[in-house]
């Protein structure tokens, strides 16, 4: 089972985990409330269907999404290391994505009846996860001095397309890609999934409404 690695640091000392003051208050989403009702809020077992919610809004913390047993867990990057669950399959942090051991497309399809009704797997190049030491920042917190602390972990490129968030303006614009991604899961079954919100009732971003579709046969 792959291990998160040690915590990297871009710039100076490491900073304790604040959120952004001052006229940057709230362009990097940290939340203004707690939403309760986490994990697999529905499941319909006649199509396979469901829908998992998530907080990820701590830049922090991975959110570990087992869909062979429906469970959720989560592990904070910073007190607790390199744990992981002993299940799971996809994990998120924040709007990051990586798998354990899949490989994932992104395809054309917007809805899974559209996909269902294709009668296949869709054809193309899986991409599996890769190394990454500067995508997964964990603390913010000394980012108007350039200094972004960052964890070394695996991170799925296509899977994390489900959501783009262009930090070239500011605030930053955040768009949906709102498209079907199918993952090859390393037991030989599929999954598909889609990014439906990225924030919760009151509109605080980082609170991901995930559907999906378990297994995904044809």
């Amino acid at each position: 089972m792959r291990k998160v690695s040690v915590i990297a640091m871009l710039g100076a000392t490491s900073m304790s985990l604040l959120s952004c003051n001052g006229i940057l208050e709230g362009i990097y989403d940290q939340p203004q409330t707690k939403t309760d009702g986490y994990g697999f809020i529905s499941v319909n077992e006649a199509d396979n269907s469901g829908t998992v919610y998530v907080n990820t809004a701590d830049y922090a913390r991975w959110t570990y999404i087992d869909f062979h047993n429906l469970t959720t867990d989560t592990v904070n990057i910073i007190t607790e290391g390199n744990r992981e669950p002993e299940h799971w399959d996809i994990a998120i942090h924040r709007y990051d994505a990586k798998t354990n051991g899949a490989e994932v497309i992104e395809t054309g399809f917007t809805g899974f009846d559209i996909l269902r009704a294709s009668g296949k797997l869709p054809e193309g190049q899986y991409i599996a996860d890769e190394w990454t030491t500067d995508r997964i920042a964990v603390d913010m917190s000394g980012m108007m001095e350039g200094n972004i602390r960052y964890a070394e972990s695996y991170y799925n490129a296509e899977l994390s397309k489900w959501l783009n968030v262009n930090t070239s303006t500011m605030p930053p614009v955040y768009t949906l890609s709102r498209k079907v991604y199918v993952a090859k899961l390393k037991d030989g079954t599929a999954l598909a999934l889609k990014l439906s919100d990225y924030t919760d009732a009151a509109g605080n971003k980082g609170y991901m409404t995930v559907e999906y579709v378990y297994p995904l046969d044809f």
